[in-house]
């Protein structure tokens, strides 16, 4: 089986609503994405054969997704007052709405579909909230 790893990363706020300790708060971290493509044999012919997938196209991906999170507020759904959201809009905050607890699980299983759909062979992704603690996510076989 063979195996690549890129990673990207990515600073921005979030809070856990209903959560009772410090990270119901607003906090930031300095997320790091790492995602695993595999594939038991590599590309036959053409310009990527003996490639598992291109590495530049494998690091445009994961690097557009961390940028496309990187300095916003990232809040589940419904976990706002609807005067706090205008309040931050009319301020021009970056907001993104996610339908899932902004957990750096969640963030895993997240990322690992949006890499899936653009075609990659995912094996994991691991989203680190510090150097130290990540959540990988990997599909079952």
């Amino acid at each position: 089986m063979y195996r690549l790893k890129t990673s990207a990363e990515f600073d921005s706020a979030h809070f856990l609503a209903g959560y009772n300790g410090k990270c119901a708060n607003i906090h930031g971290h300095r997320w790091k994405i790492e995602a695993v493509v595999k594939s038991g044999e590599l590309t036959a012919s053409g310009e990527k054969r003996g490639m598992v997938v291109d590495f530049g196209d494998f690091k445009k991906a994961v690097r557009t997704l961390a940028k496309s999170f990187d300095h916003v507020l990232i809040y589940e759904k419904g976990s706002l007052k609807a005067a706090t959201l205008a309040a931050l809009n009319d301020e021009d905050f970056r907001l993104i709405e996610v339908d899932f607890r902004p957990t750096a699980e969640n963030f895993a299983k997240h990322f690992y579909g949006l890499l899936k759909a653009e075609g990659l062979p995912m094996e994991s992704v691991a989203v680190y909230e510090t150097p130290e603690n990540c959540a990988v996510y990997e599909e079952e076989n």
